[in-house]
């Protein structure tokens, strides 16, 4: 299977960047996983991977060759679009045929391999339907056994899935991981969902606006983001953003977020070296924003907030709270007894705070390079929110 770089590759359609300066190197037998908002430029990279648009600038290599100017047919790459494209009026053992057909590919061992693929997709019972007589998931698998007869150096998939209902969906996330990971084909996979591709991919790379803003593990994204709009695209409810300020007291640091002022670690005072203003974005992720219910007398500046919208999920449940004029967004533990108006009293760790710039958006502590100790069990002090 083949590695394949991105060097400095751009997409123009007249006078717009569909894709701009895009550096990005994919390992051999990775899953990598393109995510971002529609129109970010995402499927027209995987559309120049496949060979169906050229870029503009840039090269494209598989194993160091270069495959730029390759047409599509020679790049032994297979795409699986958002439709499932099968032929309604042949059978699924001829749907799987139909490329090794055309290219008079058809053998034994051919005939051998379509069984195979058929028997990993849980197909083999299905050879003799057509198309109209299967579930979305079953035409979806089909879609898929097409690409793997053809035993391509590449898969590329873009959106597969989205015509599917959730529970599906779910399930037929973990059928491709799972089938990637026994075929150890390079895969290259597009989505708008951040839940699908934080769940499938070795490595997800962030688009917005035609750049490729960050490329990392999902941990690394979620724990990680290089800048706002990766910190709130990335995590699910999305990430709380606030406006804060900032002084230097005699060596430390203190910021006033949401009405409360709090004194920042060492290794986050050193990520504001960089700005030169006192304004910053605080970012907080529901997940990390608690329920105190008796406020600990070590609080200084307890705030109230009132509940303005409760969603339980059966888990946990979301609770959107009102905090000075700012609704925030909170876990709580699962079916709370818990009632819109109700006041309630909020708590986080000064440690799962994100500093933003607020004009640039980049989170100070990934630009600083600044790595947070690991702190023991129970040993960070908690603020207190209400």
């Amino acid at each position: 299977m083949p590695t394949v770089t991105f060097q400095s590759v751009s997409k123009l359609f007249g006078d717009i960047f569909a894709v701009r300066d895009l550096d990005l190197g994919i390992n051999d037998g990775e899953f990598v996983v393109f995510v971002g908002p529609s129109g970010c430029g995402k499927t027209t990279t995987l559309r120049m991977l496949a060979g169906l648009e050229g870029p503009s600038f840039g090269r494209i290599l598989f194993d160091g060759t270069d495959v730029t100017m390759l047409p599509p047919g020679r790049r032994d790459v297979a795409m699986v679009f958002q439709s499932y494209a099968l032929y309604p009026h042949m059978t699924v053992y001829k749907n799987l045929s139909f490329g090794p057909e055309s290219r008079r590919e058809r053998s034994a061992a051919t005939d051998a391999r379509i069984h195979e693929v058929a028997r990993l997709l849980g197909l083999d019972g299905m050879l003799s339907r057509r198309p109209g007589e299967l579930s979305g998931g079953q035409r979806q698998r089909v879609a898929l056994g097409r690409a793997m007869v053809r035993e391509p150096k590449v898969f590329l998939l873009d959106e597969p899935l989205s015509n599917l209902d959730a529970s599906l969906r779910t399930q037929m996330r973990v059928e491709i991981s799972d089938l990637q990971r026994r075929l150890g084909v390079t895969t290259v996979y597009v989505t708008h969902d951040q839940v699908e591709a934080l769940t499938m991919g070795h490595r997800v790379a962030v688009f917005n606006k035609g750049r490729l803003l960050q490329v990392d593990t999902p941990r690394g994204l979620y724990k990680s983001p290089v800048d706002r709009f990766v910190a709130t695209f990335i995590g699910s409810p999305r990430m709380n953003l606030a406006p804060s300020t900032f002084s230097r007291t005699n060596g430390s640091v203190a910021i006033q977020f949401l009405g409360t002022n709090a004194v920042l670690t060492d290794w986050q005072s050193r990520a504001l070296e960089r700005i030169g203003s006192a304004d910053l974005e605080i970012g907080l992720r529901p997940q990390d924003i608690h329920w105190v219910q008796d406020a600990p007398t070590r609080c200084n500046h307890p705030l109230f907030g009132t509940v303005h919208t409760v969603a339980p999920t059966g888990a946990e449940t979301f609770v959107t709270v009102d905090i000075q004029g700012r609704r925030i967004d909170t876990r709580f533990p699962s079916f709370s007894r818990i009632q819109i108006g109700d006041q309630v009293e909020l708590a986080y760790d000064l440690a799962d705070i994100y500093l933003f710039d607020s004009a640039t958006g980049q989170n100070l502590v990934h630009v600083a390079g600044v790595l947070p100790p690991r702190p023991a069990p129970d040993s960070r002090p908690a603020i207190v929110v209400g």
